[in-house]
């Protein structure tokens, strides 16, 4: 007997960043499995790009695209909109609450008290872990977490390192908790082949402290083609950092050989690049790897988060964060045996084609909503 389609709340702050390609991916995967799929997120920030992200999710959003206010930070809102929440549940008759990130998690799992047949899930995304420890937020929010683990059905880390840290700073969830990695569409596993006037290296994501631009930048300076010309890099990307960017590519040792491209979606931005360079102070799970190591681009990146976690058995390549001369060691490694290179990226790619891709992640997480489901009933009837 074929299960009955399931009726799902997908809850967010903002569409933005990789927690928003998660929402989405994983909408549109369940959608086409057959369920029924509605979204909330905020109605405090919202602009044209905002509404625009979420109108492309239309189609799959049978239940509808719903605006509710979330705050980033606590305010009064946090006390109300769970209750509308829980009203919306109703009067849409949901199975499954889903909550992607501090406030998604918040209102998914408060939006459930009450109901006995209806499950809360949580996939923190960093979640309350992006708040440093020890400032007035982060104690805020921790200790809110911890109040509130009760009332989660379930939950969903996108990496080990996630889970671990998450166990470490706020407790061992008392309802499942697995790993289920995000997935990448089968049209983002075909290979990209770089543009003829492609840079030698490419990095794609935003300028800010974390990701570790100074360092790449200093590596850069040192390093030569076999035949002794300067080595070249593309970035895409923007951020808070793009003044200092731009200043240091125009010293001595860098100047005419680093391009800014801007924001672009990432296939496009990957083509201007011969090997990706991603040299992080941390991350998560981050989605720029995935989709570079899936186009079967040959990729040099740092031991932080769960990067490892995607470089499978290639792992050993990973370098030290904020160590430029090893980050040239690697980059100069590339230069001097590109077929090394390459040989390395095919066996990454037959590493991540298994484990991460979109049908995988959405099968997982359909297989737990349901699990969820007959434990909150069997707990029911007893």
């Amino acid at each position: 007997m074929t299960a009955p389609p399931l009726r799902i709340l997908q809850i967010l702050r903002a569409p933005v960043g990789g927690l928003f390609r998660h929402v989405s991916d994983l909408t549109q995967a369940l959608a086409q499995r057959g369920h029924e799929i509605g979204i909330i997120a905020d109605s405090l920030h919202t602009d044209a790009l905002t509404e625009q992200r979420l109108a492309a999710l239309s189609a799959s959003c049978k239940l509808g695209i719903h605006s509710l206010p979330i705050p980033r930070m606590l305010g009064p809102q946090d006390l109300t909109t769970p209750f509308k929440v829980r009203a919306l549940a109703k009067q849409l008759d949901i199975d499954v609450l889903h909550g992607h990130g501090a406030k998604g998690g918040l209102n998914a799992r408060l939006g459930r008290i009450g109901h006995r047949d209806r499950v809360a899930l949580y996939t923190p995304h960093g979640g309350v872990l992006n708040f440093q420890p020890g400032s007035a937020a982060g104690r805020a929010f921790r200790m809110i977490e911890r109040a509130i683990m009760g009332a989660t059905d379930a939950f969903v880390f996108e990496s080990a390192f996630a889970r671990s840290a998450y166990i470490e700073q706020i407790g061992t969830p008392g309802a499942p908790y697995p790993v289920i990695y995000n997935g990448l569409t089968t049209g983002e596993f075909a290979p990209i082949i770089p543009l003829p006037d492609a840079a030698d290296f490419v990095f794609i994501g935003e300028f800010r402290t974390a990701k570790g631009i100074p360092f790449m930048l200093d590596a850069l300076a040192t390093c030569r083609r076999p035949d002794g010309t300067p080595a070249t890099l593309a970035m895409a990307g923007g951020g808070p950092d793009l003044g200092a960017v731009a200043a240091r590519i125009a010293q001595p040792d860098l100047v005419g050989r680093v391009r800014l491209l801007g924001v672009r979606p990432a296939r496009d931005a990957l083509q201007n690049g011969r090997v990706v360079v991603i040299p992080s102070l941390a991350e998560s799970l981050p989605y720029v790897i995935l989709e570079a190591a899936a186009a079967a681009l040959p990729v040099i990146s740092t031991q932080v988060g769960g990067i490892a976690e995607i470089y499978g058995p290639t792992a050993g390549s990973l370098v030290p964060a904020a160590d430029a001369p090893a980050l040239a060691a690697a980059m100069q490694h590339a230069l001097d045996d590109p077929a090394a290179a390459r040989a390395e990226a095919m066996e990454r790619l037959r590493f991540i084609r298994a484990g991460f891709s979109v049908a995988h992640m959405a099968g997982q997480i359909e297989a737990l909503y349901r699990t969820a489901l007959a434990n909150r009933k069997k707990q029911g009837s007893n």
